[in-house]
Order: C-alpha cells, then sequence, then structure tokens
C-alpha cells in the first residue's frame, strides 16, 4: 500500500494513502478533540470540534475528513484551532439545558469532556433556543433532544452499521432535529431497539431507561453476550454488586463493534430479577425449603448413588443447556459419564436444530465450514433459505443488510417475508409447507449445474456422486414444480444465473433447521455449494442461524444425546413415564417450558423419584423440584462460549453470583466430590487443560466437525423432496417462529422489566385474506388447534403473511405454543410447523 509522510504537531509520521489527519494523529498517539466521529462510521464533518491549522495555507481544517497528502504539516493546538473549537463549545453549551447534575451520561458525556479540556464552563452568551422533544413512549430508549448536538451519530449508525434507517434529519435551524417519520414516537416507527443510537450518542440525549436512577457505574466489565449464537461483546456497567448498565465492548476485535440487539441491550435487567435463585432449597414434606449447601449437595449425592446401587446407572438422566459454558458443560457429562456411568445426557439443542446441524456436518466432512460474520460484506452473491436471522440473531442479520446495501447480490428463498424480503435482488417465495423449500432449493442448485458446465470436470474432480445428482435434476419437472411451490420458472432461472460461477455464502434460517422439510432443503443447501463458484475457489460458507449463544460449544463438550445406547431428551421424559428413570439431573434448562406437551412432561417429572434442578430463575421446572442449587448467569461467573462461526470466547466474572448462589462450575464440583470423585480436576483451568487435551477441535477453533485430509471429498446428496403433509382437517400452516424480544424459550428475557414492559403479547398472525375467509377481525381471540393440543391467542392482520400459513411467536405466554407439537417425533428431528385449524373464540 502506498505511504506518504506528514508532519502533526512537528512530529513526522508516516501513514497510507488515503488515511484522513484524524486517523493519522491517533496512530501517532496525537489526541485532537472530536464529537461527530466515531471510528466505525463514515466521516462526517459535522461538528468541527476536530479542527487543525495548515501551517503553509493558515487555514482552519476537519481532520476527521481531511486526507493526508505528501509534505502536508498541521497544529493542533493553535490559537487560531483553540479558539475556534471553544467559540464551538460555548456555542453547544448555550443551547444546552442545564441539567448535566442528573444527566444519566454524567462524567461520559463527550461534550462535557471536550469543555473540561479547553476550559470552557460557563458559555457567557444568552441561552439559545433548543429542541424540547422528550419521548419516554417504550421501556427501552428515553430521547431528551433538548442534549442533542446534531452530531448525526444516531442517523449514521442506524444507516450504515444497522442498515434500518429509522431516523434521519428534520426541520431547520433551531428546530432541526433527527426524527422518525412524520416524527412519531420509536414505538410506532420501523426502530427495533437495538439500541445502537444510545451507544453511539456522545451527549445524554439518548440514554438507556431505568426504572430507577442508578447513577452513573462504578466500573465497566466486559464480557460475553448469553442470549443467541452470535456471541456480542458487552460492557456491563457495574454499580456495587449489581449490573446496572449494559453496552457493546470497545473492542474492534469484536463479532458485534458498537452494535448490540435489544436482547443484548436491554434485556439484562433480569439479572436484578426479584425471581433470583438466592439458597439451595430441599423439598421436605411436600414443600421446599431453603438449606445449607452441604445438606443440599448430600441430599444429591446420596440419592444419585443410592439409585445408581439400586436400580443402575441406566435409572438416571442427565439434561444440560446450550446456555452453559464449554466448562460447565463438560464436567456436566463427565460427572455423567465418567462417576455415575450413565449414558443418558441430552441438552435442549434439539429444539433449535442440532440434529439438523449435526446431519450437515456429518455429510459435508468439515470441508464446507461455518461462514465467518465478515464473509458477508466480502461474498459475491449471498443465498440466503428461511432468512429469519432478522428476529433470532440480529446483530448477525446486520452484516447480511450491509452488504445487500452496498450491492452484493441477495437471493432469498423463503414463504414468509422477513427484514431482508426488502433488501433482496430475488425473493423466491415458495408457497408454506408442502416440502416446497426443498423442491425449490434441489431445482434452484440443478439449475445452478447447468450454468456451471464449463467448470463440470472440476466439480467432478472434487466431489462424489456428481453422475447421480445429475440423473436427479435432469427427471425434475421445473414446470410443474414451480407451479405447484407457487412460483415463477423464469425467476428460478434468473437466480440461478446470478449465483453461476461466483463465491456464494449460504445462510440457513430455521426454517432450514427446524421445519418439516428442513432435511431435504439442507441437502439442496449442500449440493449448491458444491455447484456454485470456481472449482478450487472454495464457498464462502454456510451460516446458520443458531438460536442458542453456546450450541456448538454445548455440542462438542459431549452433552447432546450419546452415542453410546443413551436415551435422548425425549427418550429421559417417556422413561420416566414408564418408571424406567428415577433420576433427572437439570442444569440450565427448563423443560416445562421448552418442551411440547408442557403437562405430559410435568407428569413424568414428577413421577421420579428425584429431579435435581441447577439454575439462576425461579422457573415452572424449578418449582416441581426435589433440590434447587442456585447458579450464575453469565455476568457472574468465568467460562467460555462457543459462537456459531466456532469462535471460542472466554469471559470472567463482572459481579458475584446473588445471595448464595455459586458459578455452577463450583457447584458441579461439590456434587462430584459428594459422589466420591477424589480428582484435582474440578477447578476452571483444569478443566480446560483437559478440554484441550481431549477436544482438539475446541482449540482449534473450529466447528465440532469430523477432521479430513487434502484428499477428502463430498458427495451430492439425495434430492428426493418431502412428502406433502397437508390435512383438510388442519388447512392452515403453523410456523413457531422468533421474535427479537425473546430468546429460546423465553424464560430469562420473561424475567426482563423492559421486555415484559414493551407489551407484545405474542399475537397470531394471519395473512388479509385469510381474516378476512375466516371473518377476523384485528385483536379477535381465536383457538388454534393442532393434532396434538390447542391454545388460544388473539389475532394480528398483516400483509406479510402469505395465504395458507400463520405465525405464533415463540416464548410468549409461558411458550404454550409447544403444546400444538408431538412430545416425539421421528429421529428427535422436530419440524417448528405443524398443520392447524382455527376458529374464533366468542367473547361471552
Amino acid at each position: 500500500m502506498e505511504s506518504t509522510v506528514i508532519s502533526i504537531n512537528g512530529k513526522k509520521i508516516g501513514c497510507p494513502v488515503g488515511t484522513s489527519v484524524l486517523e493519522a494523529a491517533d496512530s501517532a498517539g496525537i489526541h485532537i478533540p472530536r464529537l461527530c466521529y466515531h471510528p466505525e462510521l463514515k466521516p462526517h464533518g459535522a461538528c468541527r470540534m476536530c479542527l487543525v491549522e495548515d501551517e503553509k495555507s493558515g487555514r482552519l481544517l476537519a481532520s476527521c475528513v481531511t486526507p493526508v497528502s505528501g509534505g502536508m504539516s498541521v497544529q493542533t493546538d493553535s490559537k487560531a484551532v483553540l479558539r475556534h473549537r471553544r467559540n464551538i463549545v460555548r456555542l453547544m453549551i448555550s443551547e444546552h439545558p442545564e441539567s448535566c447534575v442528573v444527566c444519566s451520561k454524567g462524567n461520559r458525556c463527550q461534550l462535557r469532556r471536550v469543555a473540561a479540556e479547553l476550559g470552557v464552563g460557563e458559555p457567557e452568551l444568552y441561552p439559545m433556543p433548543h429542541v424540547n422533544a422528550l419521548d419516554q413512549s417504550n421501556p427501552f430508549i428515553v430521547r431528551d433532544l433538548s442534549k442533542c448536538i446534531l452530531c448525526g451519530r444516531c442517523i449514521r449508525g442506524c444507516k450504515e452499521l444497522v442498515a434500518q434507517g429509522t431516523i434521519d434529519y428534520s426541520l431547520r435551524g433551531v428546530d432541526s432535529r433527527p426524527a422518525t417519520l412524520h416524527d412519531h414516537p420509536l414505538t410506532e416507527s420501523s426502530c427495533t431497539f437495538c439500541g445502537t443510537c444510545v451507544s453511539l450518542c456522545p451527549t445524554g440525549a439518548l440514554s438507556q431507561k431505568k426504572s430507577a436512577f442508578s447513577g452513573t457505574p462504578e466500573r465497566e466489565h466486559d464480557t460475553i453476550c448469553g442470549f443467541c449464537g452470535v456471541g456480542c461483546s458487552l460492557s456491563l456497567g457495574v454499580f456495587g454488586s449489581r449490573v446496572v448498565e449494559v453496552s457493546p465492548a470497545r473492542s474492534r476485535e469484536s463479532v458485534n463493534g458498537v452494535t448490540l440487539c435489544v436482547r443484548g441491550h436491554f434485556a439484562h435487567d433480569y439479572l436484578n430479577s426479584t425471581h433470583r435463585l438466592l439458597r439451595p432449597r430441599l423439598r421436605k414434606g411436600g414443600e421446599q425449603a431453603s438449606v445449607p449447601w452441604d445438606e443440599a449437595v448430600s441430599a444429591v449425592s446420596e440419592k444419585l448413588l443410592e439409585i445408581r446401587d439400586k436400580h443402575g446407572a441406566s435409572a438416571i438422566g442427565f439434561l444440560g443447556s446450550s446456555t452453559c459454558t464449554n466448562e460447565e458443560n463438560y464436567l456436566f457429562q463427565k460427572m455423567a459419564r465418567g462417576i455415575l456411568g450413565t449414558h443418558n445426557i441430552d441438552n435442549g439443542g434439539v429444539f433449535c436444530g442440532r440434529n439438523r446441524l449435526d446431519d450437515f456436518f456429518r455429510k459435508t466432512r468439515g470441508i464446507i465450514g461455518p461462514a465467518r460474520f465478515f464473509d458477508m460484506e466480502t461474498a459475491d452473491v449471498i443465498v440466503m433459505a428461511g432468512a429469519d436471522q432478522g428476529e433470532t440473531i440480529p446483530v448477525a442479520s446486520y452484516h447480511v443488510k450491509r452488504a445487500a446495501r452496498n450491492g452484493v447480490p441477495l437471493i432469498v428463498v423463503d414463504s414468509l417475508a422477513s427484514d431482508f424480503t426488502s433488501l433482496s435482488t430475488l425473493w423466491l417465495r415458495p408457497l408454506p409447507g408442502s416440502g416446497h423449500l426443498g423442491q425449490v432449493m434441489h431445482a434452484l442448485s440443478g439449475l445452478v449445474l447447468s450454468h456451471s458446465n464449463t467448470h463440470r470436470d472440476g466439480i467432478a474432480g472434487s466431489t462424489d456422486n456428481l453422475g447421480d445428482f445429475e440423473r436427479d435434476v435432469s427427471r425434475l419437472d421445473m414446470e410443474t414444480m414451480c407451479r405447484t411451490a407457487g412460483l415463477d420458472v423464469e425467476m428460478l432461472k434468473e437466480a440461478a444465473g446470478i449465483i453461476a460461477g461466483r463465491r456464494v455464502v449460504l445462510v440457513a434460517g430455521c426454517e432450514v433447521l427446524e421445519a418439516d422439510d428442513g432435511g431435504s432443503a439442507l441437502n439442496a443447501l449442500i449440493n449448491l455449494a458444491l455447484v456454485s463458484g470456481d472449482p478450487g475457489r472454495s464457498p464462502a460458507g454456510v451460516w446458520f442461524s443458531i438460536r442458542e449463544n453456546n450450541l456448538l460449544g454445548a455440542w462438542a463438550m459431549g452433552t447432546d444425546f450419546s452415542p453410546d445406547a443413551g436415551l435422548s431428551m425425549v427418550g429421559m421424559i417417556e422413561a420416566a413415564e414408564k418408571g424406567d428413570l428415577k433420576v433427572l439431573y437439570i442444569m440450565g434448562e427448563n423443560p416445562l417450558r421448552a418442551m411440547p406437551q408442557q403437562q405430559r412432561v410435568k407428569a413424568a417429572l414428577e413421577n421420579l423419584e428425584l429431579v435435581v434442578v441447577q439454575d439462576i430463575l425461579e422457573t415452572e421446572t424449578v418449582n416441581i423440584a426435589d433440590v434447587v442449587l442456585p447458579g450464575a448467569a453469565p455476568a457472574e461467573k468465568a467460562g467460555s462460549f462457543t459462537n456459531m462461526e466456532g469462535r471460542v470466547q472466554s469471559f470472567t466474572p463482572a459481579v458475584p453470583p446473588p445471595g448464595e448462589a455459586k458459578a455452577d462450575l463450583d457447584i458441579l464440583g461439590l456434587v462430584a466430590k459428594g459422589l466420591g470423585y477424589r480428582g484435582d480436576d474440578l477447578g476452571l483451568e483444569a478443566v480446560r487443560a483437559e478440554i484441550k487435551r481431549l477436544v482438539p477441535s475446541w482449540t482449534r477453533d473450529e466447528s465440532p466437525a469430523e477432521n479430513h485430509g487434502d484428499d477428502a471429498r463430498i458427495s451430492f446428496q439425495p434430492i428426493a423432496c418431502a412428502e406433502g403433509t397437508d390435512d383438510p382437517a388442519y388447512p392452515f400452516m403453523m410456523i413457531a417462529g422468533s421474535r427479537r424480544l425473546h430468546a429460546g424459550s423465553g424464560t430469562r428475557t420473561s424475567h426482563s422489566e423492559r421486555t415484559r414492559a414493551a407489551g407484545e403479547g405474542g399475537a397470531m398472525e394471519i395473512s388479509e385474506a385469510d381474516a378476512g375467509m375466516l371473518g377476523l377481525r384485528e385483536g379477535d381471540p381465536v383457538r388454534i388447534e393442532s393434532r396434538h393440543g390447542a391454545i388460544e391467542r388473539c389475532v394480528t392482520i398483516t400483509s406479510d403473511m402469505a395465504k395458507g400459513a400463520v405465525l405464533i411467536p415463540r416464548g410468549f405466554l409461558g411458550n404454550d405454543v409447544m403444546n400444538l407439537f408431538p412430545l416425539s417425533q421421528a429421529g428427535d428431528m422436530w419440524g417448528m410447523s405443524c398443520g392447524v385449524r382455527i376458529e374464533r373464540v366468542n367473547s361471552e
């Protein structure tokens, strides 16, 4: 890269051509005040605080938008520069309200800091008029525009980083302000409440809404978010022993930069919930009572040993969690298999596509790995199948949106509208259900191959079964298939032409990982990866919407379904019903909220001789436990998570666990010793050392996939599509979708005061055509019935929903949508969709 040399304050500095003067100064440790500038935003030059003086011409230049040039010599603190900076600050303060003492930004206000640096106190100017707009209509963000300095950071962050564009400049002169369309409150706009604007605001114009004034945090502590598979870096503001504020960590290497989502930014108030577990409990005389730790641990270890000796190890089950750390999951399975000898160990990852991920890695042998987030913005094409990322993993979706905004072709294959359909180059919208998604993906991979005939030999040389795939593709009746799926065959051909020969990132949403026909769509995704791009130029990878924050880590640590003839999660419930399972030790899972047929699951757990629950909050499962062991949230312990890229990220505690609660690894160590284990390898560092020795993929920062050599090849997958499952008795396809307010089954987010205050009630979404056919109006109560259960919801009518389909969000109302599904499905491959019938409930 071409470089040049400039002089700043007499100091010679070498820097690449194109660097701004401000960046050159920062690289040399020379401080220049700034307000509108942020390293993750395009330079704007609005505040003029970063003025420098060109020594040759005497001109004052905004250093953030002035590129360096050879021989340039500037001064950052000349008399002219300081005079202008002070005048700018005086003007800003003169239109600023006198509320610094009670402002939530406090000493972190950058305007206040710059004023102090320049020695500006009272502005000695007449107070200037300012916008006196205050919006507190939502539970997340307070907008006090009287403190706005028009730096534009919030506007640019919303457009450039989140690609949402909810706010922009409105009006002129003293009335100028950042505003939503028609100046509506944020609740009536397209705002997703990600809080990026709050993180970027240099003053108190935007702040996090709090139920009580907590002052400025005493300190900040960096950690990793535990809400989804993205693995965002957080900075926790701590006051005393409580987390009072959450912001993005200031690390350029983080996966999220300065962005977060509504959960990561605002739902961590669950940490201070009044429903936190504070002391161990033991059921005595039918009621749970608080007991000392030694009594609770003794009760667990003695009963486990008694059951094992009397009924054998197969009578004991362990249910781990993909929200717990790698180290906890490893020690948990070690206690089950190594100490007690049971292979009955699993976790709730089965309900967010873990088994299909296992299928993918087994078939691709690790050759096609997870894409990195930043691969999105360097891809030639992005193909999204089941595009729900904006709801399940919002921060990851920003990368896709930015890529699309920057001109990367985006092809969406999805029966439902999403954040991405309006940004897409092409939206292939198959009808919901009946295996249409898999059919469309198979047809697309076949058409891409027909465009790649010049590369056929290269494809054949690196894959197996190409001939079988070509034969199966030749038998597809494209016209009939497209007509059945509700697609235009010409649009499918256009999509194939865009993909062929280009470096493609494939994105698989929950409609692939969790839908009934997802297996067929996953096979088609593999085939599409094999036929796209140039031979010898591997595809950029596949991206999965992993809802649970440590699904890959828990999987690698061995807390998923054991291959050694153990029972799966559902198998343990069925064994409990029969009386074959006597004990279930549950860590970090809430099966009474997360599993289908919740009353059946409850009856099965009540049939056990011992239910041990190790968790952080009062939950439905905690309430029926025989022993309750209070654990720690991620902010209160040390460990590591593996994100959806395969990146292993470690963290340390920001605050201690509340009450008598303990770090989960410490609890497992106490129980292991109570079981007679005398090893000294139960601490964090010892467990990590053992993981590094026995789970090599963990240390190589890879996903849990089979190792492969240079000659490894991938086979094309069969293109047989899922059989249609339409049932006239249940004519609507119900999709249990995600909404960004809730993570997973909603156990933690339902304990967030802000999330509850948002007022969303999990209404069923239905198309205008279907609502008209059923005689439904907005807000009407309805009964939704499947073959396995029934629930009631109110109705939201939307033009985004496909005819014949309805969506019910997970996480709301006790996550009762799971009652519409059967407890057991073939191969434990759950599909989060099923046929339902709908009828209006009379209000009398």
